[in-house]
């Protein structure tokens, strides 16, 4: 599966060395006073319980980075659905470096193949309808592209990815400038001075501020937050396509479905990933 723009190498190898020195400090004492130097061995990573696999790809660069000598054949891809007692990938090489990397590969793909198995499972929620599942900002510190990327594998869609890609005008933006009007107004003269083209997002809490919020004539994406059922079908018969919509706010599996329905074009969910649960796999030496 082709990477998403923002998994590149630099990001990739940062992440890799912080993860890396963390765990390791001045050596895997464990390891290091238990195996020999010498000693080459092979492990599998077995599928313990049924989800869509994610961190695949990372895993490879974490065993390359750590130990380029590290033979890696990957038997299932990013994206997959995997069952339990699937083998994902087998491992060869110094005893010492499997050991010593697979914390880090299983809390990696542990973590990513939840959000995944969750972005999938929305995903096909609102199929048929034309709604794009959105993720959040509401990510782990430094953990932030593996989360992405994990919601991207899912086969939901990335929203920004931090506050320097689009102009989002939360509520607070909104209260701290004194309303829809003089926010917008604000972000045009802040975009036109600084000759910056980002797309232009505001959140609304009623249809009064929806109302504001097109007649600026400058927004591109209308966040409908907390609104109900029927708030938001009004939302968007009064937008009318002179904006996209977005629904957001509490949005989780049960709930996805009806809100779709509504004639939104997105759905954004931060419970994609803040609230799915790691997905059971292990690494095991082959004996």
């Amino acid at each position: 599966m082709k990477r998403p723009d923002y998994v590149t190498r630099d990001r990739l190898r940062y992440f890799i060395s912080e993860a890396f020195r963390e765990d390791v400090g001045d050596g895997d004492h464990s390891t290091l006073g238990s195996v020999p130097e010498s000693t080459q061995d092979e492990a599998q990573l077995l599928v313990k319980e049924d989800c869509v696999l994610a961190g695949i790809d990372l895993a490879v660069e974490i065993f390359h980075f750590f130990d380029p000598k590290l033979s890696v054949t990957v038997l299932m891809q990013d994206g997959e659905v995997a069952k339990k007692g699937d083998v994902a990938l087998r491992v060869s090489g110094s005893a010492r470096s499997i050991l010593t990397s697979e914390r880090l590969v299983l809390n990696c793909m542990q973590r990513m193949s939840g959000i995944a198995t969750l972005a999938r499972e929305m995903v096909e929620e609102v199929k048929g309808t034309g709604v794009q599942i959105l993720d959040t900002r509401k990510t782990t510190p430094n953990f932030r592209m593996c989360e992405k990327w994990a919601v991207y594998i899912g086969g939901a869609h990335n929203h920004r990815y931090g506050l320097y890609d689009m102009i989002m005008l939360k509520d607070n933006h909104i209260d701290y400038a004194g309303g829809i009007t003089k926010a917008v107004e604000s972000v045009k003269t802040y975009l036109d001075h600084y000759y910056k083209h980002l797309k232009v997002e505001v959140e609304t809490r009623t249809l009064e501020e929806v109302e504001e919020a097109v007649a600026t004539n400058f927004v591109d994406v209308i966040m409908l937050d907390n609104m109900s059922l029927d708030e938001m079908r009004n939302a968007v018969r009064f937008i009318d396509g002179r904006c996209q919509t977005e629904a957001s706010g509490g949005i989780t599996l049960e709930t996805v479905k009806e809100i779709a329905q509504t004639g939104v074009d997105f759905i954004s969910s931060g419970a994609i990933i803040h609230s799915a649960p790691n997905k059971d796999l292990s690494l095991k030496a082959i004996k």
